[in-house]
């Protein structure tokens, strides 16, 4: 803001309850010409954002942002060889996508087969002066693109967004839990899928002993997930990263040992 505004001196003084009505008393002075050298700033009314693995909804344009605005992010791909992406857009303060308003969706298509993580889609929202989004998606590997245009805030009146926003405050903890154990199941997926790719660019330097042990503690989070407790996930997890962690270890220190027998002048 202070950016916007440059050597003006910001007021931090205002109640916030008090905003709104002491907003409309300034716009009134304005149009009156009663009231000079105050800059009014357009802002968004609420966050926006996409949908992302596990419903969560992850936000790029917070609310109260001052417009126009930019913000990209690069995202990925959730399964291997996934071919397209849906996008969709959202607008709201709650945590998981489902609880807050759906603006519009659409498809980017044609990405070539990967593994899991491995394509690079960069999410772009941008905003103009007049509160029209465009939002756009690109394969940064082939600068394949698609987008789609909205307006935020579009047919909520204001007493709609004040609940939109009142309804996340008092649903704040029980979101934070909710988006706590998605993110811990998708980080548990996620490092099952990292350690069988560290296994196997490891396997001339794991024992089959070492294997079959990481193996069965795998299977083990696995099995876990399948449930609701995750109390027990986060165990699981804790002992697969330790063990990932041990393998990973050994297997430096064998490359290592080798290393010296080969090169035994090169020692420091």
């Amino acid at each position: 803001v202070t950016q916007e505004l440059g050597n003006k001196k910001i007021n931090k003084s205002v109640n916030p309850d008090e905003a709104v009505a002491l907003g409309a008393a300034i716009q009134g002075g304005i149009l009156r010409g009663d009231v000079q050298d105050i800059v009014l700033l357009d802002v968004t009314p609420l966050s926006l954002g996409i949908e992302t693995l596990g419903g969560i909804f992850t936000k790029l344009i917070e609310r109260n942002t001052t417009i126009p605005a930019s913000k990209s992010q690069i995202f990925s791909t959730a399964i291997a060889n996934q071919s397209s992406v849906d996008i969709h857009v959202l607008q709201g303060e709650r945590a998981l996508a489902k609880d807050n308003q759906l603006l519009g969706s659409f498809q980017l298509t044609g990405i070539p087969p990967a593994p899991k993580g491995i394509p690079q889609i960069e999410v772009t929202f941008d905003i103009d002066v007049n509160g029209i989004v465009s939002v756009s998606a690109k394969d940064l590997g082939t600068n394949r693109k698609h987008s789609i245009t909205v307006s935020g805030g579009s047919g909520l009146s204001e007493e709609e967004i004040q609940r939109m926003v009142q309804d996340a405050e008092k649903n704040a903890e029980t979101d934070k839990i909710q988006k706590e154990r998605i993110v811990l199941r998708n980080d548990a997926d996620n490092f099952i899928f990292q350690t069988r790719q560290t296994l196997e660019s490891l396997k001339d330097s794991v024992g089959e002993q070492e294997k079959n042990d990481i193996e069965s503690k795998i299977k083990d989070l696995e099995e876990t997930l399948k449930g609701d407790d995750y109390d027990a996930i986060k165990e699981k997890l804790s002992i697969l990263e330790k063990a990932s962690q041990e393998i990973a270890v050994k297997a430096y220190q064998k490359s290592q040992q080798q290393n010296n027998k080969e090169n035994p002048g090169q020692n420091t």
